[in-house]
């Protein structure tokens, strides 16, 4: 499928999405929920048989393409409170699902992260927040130590354990705030830095009911980060 075709699909069922969740049907939210997610997401985290575009990108990076550098994204809001515009491909996928992980389980769930001292050693990352505020020359440096394969092992065991989450949400839970003691849990485990183009996501988070982390960190943000990688990269190219 070309990208534009993926892109439109995506945004059409994402459209449907947000409208559900103007609403009150349950089954109706958490079935779309777990569509839109699993078509941003590698196919294996939903069972899927077609590749997605994550799953696209994702191999493109693991034959060997980790440090090509890429767009951060397109939003210049983001950009904004951003320590560089470009970064290595592997950049935006820790990002990406760094996020994911730290908005899912702590806000979402009130549960343990995944990511530990264990998976910090696997993976061979110098940090351990989302990389907001890293400047240019760090993120590079920081893409040149960077174990992608167990990234890709990270990245799974955080999509298949938000899918359990987003499964179990009552309708009341997606209608609802989290405590914002739950929100500096965040800072408190490192999952953010004191830098102010990293403790912003504190406040816009902090801002969300759960319903809204359904649109941004589990769903909309993907999208921020995978079409500059597929545009700017031979990857299904048309």
């Amino acid at each position: 499928m070309k990208k534009e075709e993926s892109y439109a699909q995506i945004r059409e069922k994402y459209s449907a999405l947000q409208n559900a969740l103007n609403g009150t049907d349950l089954e109706k939210i958490r079935e779309l929920t777990l569509e839109v997610h699993a078509m941003v997401h590698p196919a294996e985290i939903s069972g899927r048989t077609e590749k997605t575009i994550a799953d696209h990108v994702l191999e493109y990076m693991l034959r060997g393409n980790q440090n090509k550098i890429v767009p951060r994204e397109d939003r210049d809001v983001d950009l904004h409170y951003a320590g560089t515009k470009e970064v290595p491909l592997c950049w935006q996928f820790w990002h990406t699902y760094r996020i994911e992980d730290l908005v899912s389980n702590i806000l979402m769930a009130d549960q343990n992260q995944i990511f530990n001292a264990e998976w910090q050693e696997k993976i061979g990352s110098p940090i351990t927040d989302t990389g907001n505020a890293l400047a240019f020359e760090e993120a590079v440096e920081f893409g040149k130590k960077i174990n992608v394969f167990a990234l890709r092992d990270y990245m799974i065991a955080v999509g298949k354990n938000t899918r359990r989450i987003l499964e179990d949400l009552t309708l009341e839970q997606i209608q609802s705030m989290v405590p914002e003691k739950w929100v500096m849990r965040i800072l408190e485990e490192g999952g953010v830095t004191t830098d102010f183009r990293s403790v912003w996501l504190l406040v816009f988070w902090g801002r969300l009911t759960r319903g809204g982390m359904i649109l941004t960190p589990m769903t909309r943000h993907h999208m921020m980060h995978l079409p500059p990688c597929l545009n700017h990269l031979p990857i299904l190219d048309e």
